[in-house]
């Protein structure tokens, strides 16, 4: 139990000096003081509360999920029909109630179409996710199941949490919290970022890119007065577009929508040097707008952004290369924010603001003081305590706490966690746990002595004996802190990672490190009686 070879004792000197290095940058930043350049710069992340910064609530519309599956829907029937071999003609297909329905041309396809849509084991036709039936022989209607909404709309939702993370993940920002608040709801805290419109601009936009052939049979006058003709539908102009006011008919289907993009950035035209976003496809995308400007030369097309039209350039020429240009009177800050929206993907549904709020530093910098300075009054209340009651030990005792706290805060910094306002709860509540091993463990060593036992042997089981309690009463609270870090959140959370962390080194400082000082001393001191 005491004997620590030189090997033993280099490795236990290292892993302290190592998570206490990490801390400093930390320290450095706290006390405003500078850190090198060239050294490595982990830093404690401070959460909302305590840095301040942006607080938004946002919600989904769970029927536009629907809206979205009908359109989806359409064009694969549309598809499978055209597809098949022989060819089987269907009539307009009609969305009501959230409902797809369409009459065959010829009723004795009936068979044949039913074939075509029901899941097959090689994959194709249409997901269980839609009760087909048949009415008057020759109508068939889709109808989407209860279960496969819901999966849709679950969907829908892991996937927009996503894209808001990575949209907010092109800002800088470090360490921010983004969670699923009940079915329809994202709930997003940006510490640091005190300007909540940049953050609700990136976060309101769709980014839902298409690009549509224009109509050119449709008659202005019904366009003036919004009314499409089969097949087609009317977006307005966008307000920063030179035609705004106005709308524009284009072709419902057979678009390119912007989900093949690989990169969008921001830049500038070389004839107008007005900012611009320049975009790219992958390869499937690619090949399918060439062949969409290949087939339609000398006809305008619309770039459609969140149901506004950006701009209806001219195909002049086959767009080949799978590189194009999306202009409609941007800002350097629009584009760019554009760019970003695009390369983190489009928004499976729009969300709203529901609920915003800015969090002031200054209530994290007062919470930070006076969380720094109780601790600091209970650490030297702890301190004088524990060197009055037990000496040497003590001392030791309160060099192994000190030790402790740099070791959690290197471990976060390394780990790269957040400190919140119950992190510092939980630092304190650490301090507390660290000397209580330390008090079992020299209340246990006073017992053996009174018992007779020697010096040495009193030491060596007071350790053995006093650390199987503080194993157990450890080991309770870290099953507690796990629970807390897995079914809580937010500032449940911040608590339970530092609680979790100064549980290994509360037991590593106060077990360990005093062990192996207590066994240096002995072996060098070789005292007749201890003062503990």
């Amino acid at each position: 139990m005491l004997d620590f070879p030189t090997w033993k004792k280099v490795w236990l000197w290292g892993l302290t000096l190592v998570a206490c290095f990490a801390a400093m940058p930390s320290i450095f930043a706290t006390a405003s003081l500078p850190w090198p350049e060239a050294l490595p710069d982990p830093e404690v992340n401070l959460g909302l509360d305590l840095a301040g910064g942006s607080h938004i609530l946002l919600e989904a519309d769970p029927d536009q999920v629907g809206s979205q599956r009908l359109e989806n829907l359409e064009e694969n029937v549309r598809t499978l029909m055209r597809n098949a071999s022989p060819r089987v003609r269907i009539g307009d297909v009609a969305t009501n109630n959230g409902r797809l329905s369409f009459i065959l041309d010829n009723p004795a396809n009936l068979d044949r179409a039913r074939e075509l849509l029901l899941p097959t084991v090689n994959g194709t036709g249409l997901t269980r996710e839609w009760d087909l039936s048949v009415v008057d022989g020759q109508r068939i209607v889709l109808t989407p199941t209860s279960a496969g909404m819901s999966s849709a709309v679950t969907q829908a939702m892991d996937s927009a949490t996503e894209v808001v993370r990575k949209r907010i993940d092109a800002l800088g920002t470090r360490e921010p919290t983004i969670i699923r608040q009940g079915d329809t709801r994202i709930v997003v805290q940006v510490p640091g970022l005190q300007d909540p419109d940049q953050l609700k601009e990136l976060l309101g936009q769709t980014a839902k890119l298409e690009f549509k052939l224009v109509d050119q049979n449709a008659l202005p006058s019904d366009v003036l007065q919004g009314i499409a003709r089969a097949g087609s539908e009317i977006f307005p102009y966008a307000e920063s577009s030179q035609f705004a006011g106005q709308s524009v008919a284009v072709r419902r289907l057979g678009g390119i929508r912007g989900d093949n993009l690989t990169g969008a950035q921001q830049g500038f035209d070389p004839q107008t040097n007005e900012p611009v976003v320049n975009i790219q496809f992958d390869q499937q995308g690619g090949a399918r707008f060439a062949r969409l400007t290949t087939e339609n030369v000398n006809r305008p097309f619309a770039i459609i952004l969140d149901s506004e039209v950006l701009s209806a350039p001219n195909i002049n020429e086959p767009i080949l290369g799978g590189q194009a240009q999306i202009s409609g009177g941007f800002t350097v800050d629009t584009a760019n924010n554009l760019a970003i929206s695009l390369r983190s993907g489009a928004l499976p549904v729009d969300l709203t603001v529901i609920e915003e709020r800015t969090v002031g530093p200054d209530l994290g910098a007062d919470s930070i003081r006076r969380g720094t300075l109780a601790m600091m009054i209970g650490s030297v209340a702890v301190i004088v305590l524990m060197i009055v009651t037990y000496g040497r030990f003590g001392i030791y005792s309160t060099i192994a706490l000190g030790f402790n706290v740099l070791m959690i805060l290197g471990i976060m910094a390394g780990l790269n966690t957040t400190l919140t306002l119950p992190g510092i709860a939980g630092f304190v509540l650490t301090i507390g746990a660290a000397v209580d091993a330390n008090v079992l463990i020299n209340e246990r060593i006073r017992e053996e002595r009174k018992r007779g036992r020697r010096v040495i042997a009193a030491v060596e089981n007071g350790y053995k004996e006093a650390s199987r309690a503080i194993y157990d009463a450890n080991i309770t609270n870290f099953i507690a802190g796990v629970l807390l870090f897995l079914f809580g959140s937010g500032p449940v959370r911040g608590f339970a990672v530092v609680l979790v962390i100064g549980l290994f080194t509360s037991v590593f400082t106060a077990v360990v490190l005093t062990r192996m000082w207590v066994a240096g001393w002995l072996r060098k001191a070789r005292p007749s009686d201890l003062n503990v």
